[in-house]
């Protein structure tokens, strides 16, 4: 009889065992399965299908850490194509010169005037001259504050007989603004901007 409450008590601590076991990895799947669910509940989250043109993409959204360097080129690039950009009519040339100085500081606006006392814009309109820009590259620091940027590119400069290719070179740094409006849509401002190169790399009759 003793043997027999034994092996019962023996029996009942194995059933008790086994029961915790299971419990135990219920109670683990269950805690995995809403993790993965909540992790899958947040991808979901930052990402939405937009349709231009009528094709479907696929956008993931991020911080604002995360689009640092994409977005500190792009502000230095629109602000070079602005600034360099010019037509032979007063109207276009002071609407794009608007559109660079929201984009910089008082060193823009510094040589803006500097060309324009020297008659450069006078000069490009009476001579029927536009420019546009050609970017190569543009470099960003992003692991010291401001930003510096070192931008890398050419102006072609078309004349009624010729065409001229000048190189452009020049630097600064990007101060953070936090702020992004309908001028200003990545939310940064060159400072302390200098062109370091211009120079006349080819000339050729058209």
């Amino acid at each position: 009889m003793f043997k027999q409450l034994s092996n019962i008590e023996t029996a009942f601590k194995h059933v008790r065992l086994f029961t915790v076991v299971i419990i135990i990895a219920c109670m683990t799947i269950t805690c995995f399965s809403i993790y993965k669910g909540y992790s899958f509940s947040e991808n979901q989250r930052q990402q939405v299908v937009i349709f231009p043109d009528g094709k479907a993409i696929l956008a993931v959204s991020g911080t604002r850490k995360d689009n640092i360097p994409v977005e500190a080129r792009r502000h230095v690039k629109d602000f070079h194509a602005a600034f360099f950009t010019l037509s032979p009519d007063d109207k276009a040339i002071s609407e794009t010169m608007k559109k660079a100085m929201y984009l910089a500081d008082e060193s823009a606006k510094r040589v803006y005037n500097d060309l324009k006392e020297n008659g450069f814009f006078s000069q490009l309109i009476s001579s029927n001259t536009s420019q546009h820009i050609i970017v190569d590259s543009v470099n960003v620091n992003i692991t010291s504050y401001p930003y510096y940027f070192k931008f890398f590119g050419k102006v072609r400069i078309i004349r009624p007989m010729t065409t001229t290719l000048r190189s452009l070179i020049s630097e600064g740094y990007l101060r953070d603004l936090q702020v992004r409006t309908d001028n200003n849509s990545n939310g940064f401002l060159i400072e302390r901007w200098e062109i370091l190169d211009n120079k006349d790399l080819e000339v050729q009759k058209r």
